[in-house]
């Protein structure tokens, strides 16, 4: 397999070339048109004899029965004798038999059977006459008119075909049917020959002529005409082909040789060409594929010049985006151009807005001289009409065949150095970046003239370099802001390291005021809950309604501060990190059941059931069995306080991947909103919609997250309002013992 321009080309075997297709198809068409025309010709030759040779047979038939007619009713046999005589002189009659009624030949006479066929030549030694069945048929027949009947006989290990035709000679009245006219066919006769004599009773069988006729003579005839037919075919055919194999060697071999041409054309030879040699499609088509071959020719000029300037433009790329440094950056572009793209000098000059000034000019294949002067040279840039403010002021590419031209719009001392390198043409294009103008670059071609597309590659050359340019300058400006910032962050740094410093003390001091504080209010909290109870008790004397009732509200509050007391301290342990897990494998079929039957009390107050259920084998996890009591306890408590009384809170659990046991504290309750379930876990978050008398600190939900996190587990809830809500988690299952 070989390959060109990335397309690949399989040769092709084992084919059939389109010479050899062409000359078989219509080689295949001439045979079976001309096969077809002969077989149909020998048919109807066939036919056409076999006709004559039947004609002739009724013919003798009728003749030999009209002359033997009065001899017949006489019985002269010796006049019958002469009838038959002279109808056997008839080539193809190979016997004639006159037949009385009872069945007794009256005269008969034979040629013999056929015993050698190429000279058919006749055995007289051996009669043949029809056979006796064949003569009872036609006297049991009683037929009115002609009747054929074929058969074979053998001789000389030959088959002979013998048509035997027979007539009655009838005694008829006056009106008698006519004959069957001449011609008719075989099934005429046959038609006619089945109609009786019943229902004719002066009709008289007088006897019945009978004549067998041979078909050798015929046969003999029609192989003739087959072997003629056939040479004249096999002519035909061979005429036919040789004349295609003529044409498609004219059109073929054309097509070879532009074959031939255009696989050297893929092999990249598109300097061949097919000679024109016909005025045909053909050579239409040669001439076609010459101009294609010129029109790649060009077309490949054109793609190499362009592969050349997009290398350039990719070189060029390149060169830019590997510096930073402005000199370099110039140096490497320059000489980069003027080696790939055929420029002779280049001049690359930078544009201050400011100052109005063209300053820094940077030339390349000038003496070191020129190079040095333009390097101290400043160039004032005014809207005058001039080449140079096209170029800054209005960002237009500037092309000059002729620089005497247009040498009233150029800068002096430019022009000057213009003149002394012997510059006569050029092409210049402004470095423009984002709309702003940086300067300009401009480049020869010694003695050769620019053209159009020079000014067009320049000018999208010029377009990188322009933004190489400005990012360089970016560059140096962003290290300038980089060290002012450096200065500034280290500033910064130390006051926010000092406001950090501060901010952690007073988290610490908040932490210690939290636990001291909820651990000093815990004793007066519990002596005020004591006291109350005991009143609530009877212990301080009879309490009036009114009394009970006021003192019942002041417990339940004292018991909500208490909570919240408690909350308050275990967040802060968390956050302090004094809390301290005791790991121990606990049976969720043992625990589980045990928190839920403590927490029965709390629900019989609203008549809210409780209910555990365990799904699977029973499993057991690493755990603390405090902490899980309080986990529970937590969710369960919660799940009461917003479930409507008469409800239902179960807590399910069942083993998951990852070797985890998952729980579900389950309610049909008021449900979370969508809003508030990203909230819930957060510390001293409470719902909008809870009731005032229902809120607490906001820390229970965050205290449960906290403890299973420390169990290396996670919460999280699925709730819809009004629905009731699910709040999962997962413990990590203990190791079984080794």
């Amino acid at each position: 397999m070989t390959a060109h321009n990335g397309l690949s080309v399989r040769p092709l075997t084992g084919f059939f070339s389109l010479r050899t297709k062409l000359v078989l198809f219509i080689s295949l068409i001439i045979i079976a048109v001309c096969s077809g025309l002969s077989w149909y010709f020998i048919h109807q030759q066939a036919e056409t004899m076999t006709r004559a040779l039947l004609d002739t047979g009724m013919i003798l038939v009728k003749n030999l029965a009209h002359n033997s007619r009065y001899a017949t009713i006489i019985e002269d046999r010796v006049a019958l004798e002469e009838y038959i005589a002279g109808v056997l002189e008839g080539e193809a009659v190979v016997y004639a038999v006159i037949s009385a009624p009872d069945g007794s030949v009256l005269a008969q006479a034979t040629k013999g059977r056929l015993s050698e066929r190429a000279g058919v030549a006749r055995s007289q030694s051996e009669a043949l006459y029809p056979g006796h069945t064949l003569t009872q048929r036609l006297f049991d027949s009683t037929s009115l008119d002609l009747m054929i009947a074929p058969f074979t006989v053998h001789g000389g290990g030959r088959g002979e075909t013998i048509y035997d035709v027979a007539m009655p000679i009838l005694k008829r009245p006056s009106s008698q049917e006519p004959a069957v006219p001449l011609p008719f066919s075989l099934e005429q006769l046959e038609s006619r020959s089945s109609r009786k004599l019943d229902g004719r009773p002066d009709t008289k069988l007088l006897s019945v002529v009978q004549i067998g006729l041979t078909r050798s003579n015929m046969e003999q005839a029609l192989n003739e005409v087959v072997r003629n037919v056939v040479l004249i075919t096999i002519l035909i055919i061979l005429v036919g082909i040789g004349t295609t194999i003529v044409l498609a060697d004219r059109i073929i071999t054309p097509l070879k040789h532009l074959a031939s041409v255009a696989k050297r054309v893929a092999e990249g030879d598109l300097a061949a060409s097919v000679v024109l040699n016909t005025r045909d499609e053909v050579g239409e088509l040669a001439g076609m594929f010459n101009r294609m071959t010129q029109s790649l020719k060009e077309r490949d000029e054109a793609i190499r010049s362009q592969v050349n300037q997009l290398q350039t433009l990719n070189r060029t790329g390149t060169a830019i985006i590997s510096t930073l440094d402005i000199d370099k950056l110039f140096n490497a572009v320059l000489q980069l151009l003027m080696d790939n793209l055929g420029y002779r000098r280049m001049l690359v000059m930078l544009y201050d807005p400011h100052r109005h000034v063209a300053y820094g000019a940077r030339v390349s294949g000038v003496s070191p001289e020129i190079e040095q002067a333009g390097r101290l040279l400043e160039m004032p840039i005014y809207d005058d009409g001039s080449i140079h403010a096209d170029l800054l002021l209005r960002g237009h590419g500037v092309f000059v065949n002729d620089v005497e031209s247009v040498a009233d719009r150029f800068y002096p001392p430019l022009l000057a150095m213009a003149r002394e390198q012997g510059v006569t043409g050029f092409i210049a294009a402004p470095l423009k970046s984002s709309q702003r103008i940086m300067g300009f670059i401009a480049a020869d071609r010694g003695d050769d003239p620019c053209r159009q597309e020079d000014l067009d590659l320049l000018l999208t050359i010029a377009t990188q370099i322009a933004v190489a340019l400005d990012n360089a300058q970016a560059y140096q400006a962003l290290e300038d802001l980089t060290q002012t910032l450096e200065h500034r962050v280290q500033d910064r740094t130390r006051e926010l390291q000092a406001a950090n410093d501060k901010l952690q003390e007073l988290d610490r001091l908040k932490s210690v005021f939290v636990s001291i504080v909820s651990h000093e209010l815990r004793t007066p909290m519990t002596s005020i809950k004591g006291y109350i109870e005991n009143m609530l008790d009877g212990l301080t004397g009879t309490l009036s309604e009114r009394q009970a009732h006021y003192l019942g509200r002041v417990k339940y509050n004292v018991e909500r501060l208490t909570r919240m007391i408690n909350d308050l301290l275990d967040l802060s342990r968390i956050e302090a990190g004094r809390v301290e897990l005791v790991l121990a494998p606990l049976a969720i079929g043992e625990v589980v059941p045990d928190i839920v039957e403590s927490l029965q009390p709390l629900g019989q107050v609203k008549a809210i059931s409780i209910q555990h259920q365990h799904y699977g084998a029973p499993v057991h996890i690493k755990g603390d069995r405090d902490k899980l009591h309080q986990i529970l306890t937590n969710l369960i408590q919660n799940a009461v306080k917003f479930t409507a009384s008469g409800g239902q809170i179960r807590v399910e659990s069942k083993t998951v991947e990852g070797g985890l046991v998952q729980f579900c504290v389950s309610d049909t309750g008021c449900g979370i909103s969508p809003q508030e379930q990203a909230k819930i876990f957060d510390r001293f978050y409470r719902g909008e919609t809870i009731q005032v008398d229902q809120r607490g600190a906001g820390l229970g939900l965050a205290i449960t997250k906290s403890l299973i996190e420390m169990h290396g587990g996670r919460i999280w809830v699925k709730s819809m309002p009004g629905q009731g809500s699910r709040f999962y988690f997962t413990m990590p299952i203990a190791s079984p013992p080794s």
